[in-house]
């Protein structure tokens, strides 16, 4: 079955949208690495976000060799109303986001909708995804994300019920299909903000909760790289990542989602982004009010249980909410760094959990130092 093949007055199975902006040197591996999947119908819509290199030229050159691919091009508007337009044009039964400077394995698209077919077209198809890292020495390492052998649902298709950790690690948008009448239904969009703007988090939380059906597959399809000069994980401020996490909180507050585990879960995401804010900015009053912010919209009873977070961590919180802390199991803290590093060194070997650990080492000076900083200010 040719790639190639014309799709109009077919029914489409799949929608990739690729929202692009100023990604020349990335975007056709992307593109032709999209184009690979066989066994569906497929369309690619590149949704160029008003690019001024040579992003256009090139998508438009895959579009001519391949009637699959359209090429649509708007004024600077941002991530979020990019993929929003590429939504509102999708004809697929499921729709996908690839973003152009990762790409996806061959036939992810093909693999996850037929997953999708035997479990009877749920409502989102989670998978895997490999971390591209590259050194010091220019070499590209590719390991497991956390999440990988972690997802271990015991029936499939599931609930965020049933693994509300699936929110507390990278929202990994990328690594699914959702399907586009349930997404119509709910009437769920990305927050149109300019840039990037980390509007993938919202995302997430509003797919999976609102989700009757997911079903998960640890096989690692898409291939993210990290920390790219000038992207968003490198270069956004920590006013934007307390506000995304803010967004969070109200979707799950105007869902009425009250489980404690998934709560907890978005609980790490908030902490880790406050660890990180105030470690940058120790001084900075701002930051600590912002931090006050976010303590003050969790329970105190799932904090102190919330043994995969630091007792620093968490007693700084309650400092920060003006409580006393109750008694904090260490010992519980310590168990979880263990299974966390075990874990590690399961999927991703001896090398990777080194620099786990070095990073634990930097992270633990920074919570003594911000620990200390609290005590100090009381």
């Amino acid at each position: 079955m040719p790639a190639e093949r014309e799709e109009e007055g077919r029914e489409i199975d799949v929608s990739v949208v690729v929202p692009t902006y100023n990604v020349e040197v990335y975007l056709e591996e992307a593109l032709e690495s999209a184009r690979k999947n066989n066994r569906i119908a497929l369309e690619i819509l590149v949704v160029d976000d008003g690019s001024v290199d040579g992003t256009r030229e090139i998508a438009e050159r895959v579009a001519m060799r391949d009637s699959r691919v359209k090429v649509v091009s708007k004024q600077n508007g941002g991530y979020g109303q990019a993929v929003n337009l590429g939504f509102s044009r999708a004809r697929g039964r499921y729709v996908a986001i690839l973003e152009p400077d990762d790409y996806p394995a061959s036939h992810m698209y093909d693999d996850l909708f037929e997953l999708a077919a035997r479990f009877d077209f749920p409502d989102v198809v989670k998978s895997s995804y490999w971390r591209l890292v590259q050194g010091e020495d220019g070499t590209v390492r590719r390991w497991h994300n956390d999440y990988y052998r972690a997802i271990r649902p015991k029936s499939q298709p599931f609930t965020l019920r049933d693994e509300p950790w699936l929110i507390r690690y990278h929202p990994s948008i990328w690594s699914a299909l959702y399907r586009r009448a349930f997404l119509e239904a709910r009437g769920i969009r990305f927050k149109e903000v300019p840039g990037a703007g980390w509007v993938d988090n919202p995302f997430m939380v509003e797919t999976l909760a609102q989700a009757s059906s997911i079903v998960y597959t640890d096989e690692p399809y898409y291939h993210y790289r990290e920390d790219l000069p000038g992207s968003s994980s490198v270069t956004l401020s920590w006013e934007t990542q307390f506000e995304r996490w803010m967004d969070m909180m109200d979707v799950l507050d105007r869902l009425g989602v009250d489980d404690p585990q998934i709560r907890q879960a978005l609980y790490v995401v908030g902490f880790r982004y406050v660890e990180k804010a105030l470690a940058a900015y120790p001084d900075d009053e701002r930051v600590r009010e912002g931090a006050v912010r976010i303590f003050a919209r969790m329970d105190p009873t799932l904090i102190a249980s919330l043994d995969s977070v630091s007792p620093s961590l968490r007693e700084l919180a309650f400092h920060l909410r003006e409580e006393e802390p109750p008694e904090i199991d260490r010992l519980a803290y310590t168990r979880s760094l263990v299974e966390a590093g075990l874990h590690s060194l399961s999927i991703n070997g001896v090398g990777f959990t080194a620099g786990y650990l070095s990073k634990y080492a930097r992270a633990l000076r920074d919570r003594l130092a911000i620990s200390k900083g609290s005590e100090d200010a009381g």
